[in-house]
């Protein structure tokens, strides 16, 4: 136990309370042997863009980067020097640093042993190093602005006082959704996984929600005192366990080894047992909030997150002085992210929606505030414009624009599927026009596929289709398609067939 009380003892000396920034570790020793340290990062990345955000971290860290088996997420290797570095990528939501990996786990037959493992396996774990990574990390992670408690009732329903029957994963994304409770539980269930349980468990018994409110308050006085939960996601149909057996056991030993406290919500330590048929991988969060939540302040109906529009500008190779434009660019998501990222670029955010360009235009104002203010002066301000128009007849040059990345509407929470069979044809022949023949390129996300392919059936003189990347859209089943401009120049229906198209 000489390794946990040292651990344990190290952590105590955080000061939960005071300015992030002081966290720093002052002594000389300490400081030392930290530099010193090599670990494993997890990440989560929007599903379909693991090599995206793989070559993103050989480019910017590099460090050789391995993607999982599991959809959806990435490991790579840093030293500790490069830990502010990671937080600053574009292309990666949470964080974790991994304590162990098991490749091949052996599961026994009874769930009686499996779980029984799982109580022994949190004392043999190094859990040393990943622990002083998260408490050097403090001084890096954004904090989340305010975390909401979960009401009496929806605890009881999702845990079940950590022994209930499993929930319907239908019901629990819903509510999950609707409350906004965890950033971090509902990307995940943004994987693509077959099939998947998500579980956060705090410790062997989970009390009322007065009691675990009454039993904070009195703990914030101790900032001594670490508090922690667990939180399980396993996929895989060949477990004879669930999430929550494995969160609650697991949770259990790791409470018993390290004496925290165990809080669901007000937590300072989150413990990560990720499961993925015989993978398991246990780490520790690295992240309070999903770092696609960075720019945008003015939410819509279908807000894009910001690690995916950076995936899709990154397919199209912007070059200094291209043209980008997203004609439907709802609270601007994409170019905002373009400008940020590829600032040596001139970006154009439309939309025919009067709502969506003022939404759009108040998050490029907040950005700027929010540069400022961080950097102590005046911005220059970003590359972006925004403008309301009619995507079926944009106020641009023929052939003047190098690249056009946007989401597309699913008709689902945006127009209609019936609609749609009319608009993409329209939307991927005015696209035709202003794009440059031969060297322009589109990057068009949606989930209608069926009305897309047949609109671009009728499009193959303009568009060649190069690559298709297939993405989990919050459940959505949705596909991103890289399209090259043809050489051959834009002709307007009318002068081809003698008569205005109706489109």
């Amino acid at each position: 136990m000489s390794d946990v009380e040292e651990t344990t003892n190290q952590l105590l000396d955080v000061n939960l309370h005071e300015n992030q920034r002081a966290i720093q570790v002052t002594e000389s020793g300490p400081r030392s042997e930290s530099e010193h340290l090599h670990v494993t990062i997890g990440a989560t990345v929007p599903t379909g863009f693991e090599q995206t955000a793989a070559d993103e971290v050989r480019e910017k860290l590099g460090s050789s980067c391995r993607i999982s088996k599991d959809r959806g997420k990435i490991y790579f290797d840093i030293s500790v020097e490069s830990l502010a570095q990671v937080h600053c990528l574009r292309s990666l939501d949470n964080l974790f640093v991994v304590v162990q990996e098991f490749k091949d786990y052996q599961f026994k037959e009874t769930k009686e042993e499996v779980l029984k493992d799982f109580e022994e396996l949190a004392g043999k774990l190094p859990w040393s190093d990943p622990l002083k990574i998260w408490k050097i990390n403090t001084s890096f992670k954004k904090k989340k602005t305010k975390r909401k408690k979960i009401t009496q009732n929806s605890s009881k329903e999702k845990t079940d006082n950590g022994q209930g029957d499993k929930t319907d994963e239908r019901d629990v994304k819903k509510e999950f959704t609707s409350n906004v409770l965890d950033s971090q539980i509902l990307d995940y269930y943004e994987n693509p996984a077959i099939k998947e349980e998500i579980s956060t468990l705090v410790g062997d018994d989970l009390a009322s929600c007065k009691e675990e409110t009454d039993e904070s308050s009195r703990e914030d006085t101790d900032p001594e005192l670490l508090k922690f939960r667990v939180t399980c996601n396993r996929a895989g149909e060949k477990h004879c366990f669930s999430s929550n057996e494995a969160a609650r056991d697991f949770g259990g030993a790791v409470q018993d080894y390290f004496k925290w406290k165990a809080d669901m919500t007000n937590f300072d330590v989150e413990v990560l047992l990720n499961i993925h048929d015989n993978e398991i991988v246990v780490g520790i969060a690295l992240t309070e909030e999903s770092l696609h939540r960075r720019n945008i302040t003015h939410f819509g109906p279908t807000t894009l997150r910001s690690t995916l529009a950076y995936g899709m500008l990154r397919l199209c190779a912007p070059q200094p002085t291209d043209i980008i434009v997203d004609p439907m660019c709802g609270t601007g998501a994409i170019p905002i992210e373009g400008a940020t990222e590829w600032s040596n670029c001139y970006h154009i955010a439309g939309d025919n929606n009067p709502l969506a360009v003022n939404r759009a235009a108040n998050n490029i104002s907040s950005l700027l505030t929010k540069s400022q203010v961080k950097e102590g002066k005046l911005s220059w301000g970003l590359p972006i414009d925004t403008v309301q128009w009619d995507i079926c007849n944009l106020p641009l040059r023929t052939g003047s624009v190098d690249i056009i990345v946007t989401d597309m509407p699913f008709g689902k929470r945006m127009g209609s599927k019936k609609r749609n069979w009319n608009l993409y044809p329209a939307c991927l022949r005015e696209m035709s026009r202003v794009c440059r023949p031969g060297t322009g390129r589109a990057v068009l996300l949606t989930q209608d596929k069926k009305c897309f392919i047949q609109a671009l059936s009728r499009m193959g003189h303009v568009w060649r289709k190069v690559h298709t990347v297939w993405v989990n859209i919050g459940g959505l089943h949705a596909a991103v398609y890289l399209l090259k401009r043809t050489p051959q120049p834009f002709v307007h229906p009318s002068e081809q067939d003698g008569e205005r198209s109706p489109w």
